[in-house]
């Protein structure tokens, strides 16, 4: 007896048809899965026996042969449990061939047959709705808000194993679910953000924020402990561009492949930030591992990527930051194949000036040498720094501006201005693939960024005086178009300029000795 039941499986962040094969012969009992199974897959046989029989079927004493096809892919991961479990029982004839014909099933089994969630239905729902012929989709229920989020495919929410077998039989009516998402929800005043208002002081800082925040620019900040550069970091969230209904599609397949998508939600609502600890490696920066899975980088697309202490992180886990930085995406290569993460975000570091900290402090007196000061500083390399658009100093605060009972500017004032910067941009690139002035390529600074003669004659100052590379140039004049935005200027002019070039510390050398 023969049996063929279509399921689906994940490759990175895309997913594919697996046909599950099923074949019952005479002879000694035995239950084997080939088709390079991983140790999760392997042991569904003992799920699928318990969950069979709890569920009021005969399991057959007989050979069991299962073949997940094709077989020279690995298969991770428990989602196949469903799908083996119907093809035993359509090969044991208790369901007919034609009754799973053009469906396909995923989810876990529990040992009583209850339908178990399973990360990275949403890659799964957008594979079959790409496919000519439409399948209908059998999920748990856990998983439905999620799969909705792909209309024009049928879903159907499962709890046991016992329902779908009396919904394929015909004794059992099961509609297919119809609440499909296709907005988010307006996250601006949500509580959970941290204010702006705060902080105390540190005007510099949250300009320099809010026009990173804008134009998706990467940023910097140095200064001394206690200064605030976490504090300030930490409230971002609170003051960027709501996700459109694409992006929040794009970033929750990642989300959804690593399992980090809440049964309450069906999409991120909000930007993701992601903060590592500094003992990250590299592989869990930017994914990895014998079947790759997406890493920090790719869970921060569309968001921000917050390295607090960056001079703590290991170099290799800095110096893979590289690629994502330039192209947006990380490439991930393999012997058997090569995989390609998207990894949009904005990067945000702080760092203190030298190992104690102190060094720009003028209250505390700095005991680090200049050796240890210029060590400290090249545990981020050139080609790093250069790749971040804004390089910012955190002073300490003063006397005054700790005690003073004044509350600054308010999350929202400047979310406001950076949503109404962020919808300009959007419209200026309808015509292109990118949505943010960060994403502009050298090719399309002529067309987009018009610059002023007395802009021109500062950027040519800045290169001579200031020794800018041709990335630093070309990033100083993504800055000034931001900037231009937030005052609404359709031309970059020189006040422009001279702020975006004022935001690049590193490049005039003001921490050495």
């Amino acid at each position: 007896m023969f049996s063929k039941v279509l399921t689906s499986a994940v490759v990175g962040i895309e997913a594919y048809n697996v046909e599950v094969e099923v074949d019952i012969a005479s002879g000694l009992p035995a239950f084997n899965i080939v088709g390079l199974p991983d140790t999760a897959c392997r042991e569904s046989q003992d799920r699928v026996r318990a969950a069979i029989k709890n569920s009021g079927f005969p399991f057959p004493s007989k050979k069991i042969t299962v073949n997940l096809a094709p077989a020279d892919i690995k298969k991770e991961g428990s989602a196949f449990d469903l799908a083996i479990a119907i093809g035993i029982l359509v090969a044991n004839e208790v369901i007919g061939q034609e009754a799973v014909r053009e469906k396909i099933f995923c989810g876990e089994l529990s040992l009583d047959g209850k339908v178990r969630g399973v990360p990275g239905i949403l890659p799964r729902a957008a594979a079959i709705l790409e496919e000519p012929q439409k399948k209908d989709f059998f999920i748990p229920s856990s998983n439905a808000k999620e799969a909705l989020c792909v209309s024009g495919i049928r879903v159907y929410a499962v709890n046991h194993l016992l329902q779908l077998v009396q919904f394929l039989k015909g004794e059992l009516s099961l509609k297919p679910s119809e609440e499909i998402v296709t907005s988010l929800p307006d996250p601006v005043a949500s509580p959970k953000y941290l204010d702006f208002s705060d902080i105390k002081g540190q005007l510099h800082a949250k300009r320099g924020l809010e026009i990173a925040a804008a134009g998706g620019h990467n940023l910097i900040m140095i200064g001394p402990p206690g200064a605030g550069k976490t504090m300030l970091a930490k409230r971002i969230p609170g003051i960027l561009s709501s996700i459109t209904f694409n992006e929040a599609i794009e970033t929750t397949k990642i989300h959804s492949v690593v399992g980090l998508i809440s049964q309450k939600s069906a999409l991120l609502s909000t930007r993701p930030f992601r903060d590592p600890h500094h003992t990250i490696s590299g592989v869990a920066m930017v994914g990895g591992g014998s079947n790759p899975k997406p890493g920090e980088v790719s869970l921060a697309h569309h968001g921000v990527l917050f390295l607090d202490e960056i001079a703590e992180f290991k170099r290799n886990a800095l110096e893979v930051l590289r690629q994502p930085l330039e192209e947006g995406r990380i490439t991930i290569s393999r012997a058997a194949s090569t995989y390609t993460f998207p990894a949009r975000f904005m990067l945000v570091a702080a760092m203190n000036p030298c190992p104690c900290g102190y060094f720009t402090d003028p209250k505390k007196e700095c005991n680090c040498t200049s050796v240890q000061i210029k060590n400290y500083m090249s545990k981020i390399s050139g080609p790093l720094l250069d790749r971040i658009d804004i390089q910012l100093e955190v002073p300490c605060l003063k006397v005054g501006e700790i005690t003073q009972k004044s509350k600054g500017e308010g999350s929202l004032a400047i979310r406001q201005r950076v949503e109404k910067a962020r919808v300009l941009q959007r419209k200026r690139y309808t015509s292109e693939k990118i949505s943010a002035n960060a994403e502009l390529e050298p090719r399309q600074l002529e067309k987009y960024c018009a610059i002023s003669q007395e802009g021109e004659n500062l950027l040519k100052m800045a290169i001579q005086e200031l020794g800018f590379s041709a990335r630093a140039y070309h990033k100083s004049i993504k800055v000034a178009r931001t900037i231009a935005d937030l005052e609404d200027s359709e031309t970059i002019e020189a006040t422009h300029v001279s702020e975006a070039i004022h935001y690049r510390t590193l490049d005039r050398n003001i921490w050495q000795r």
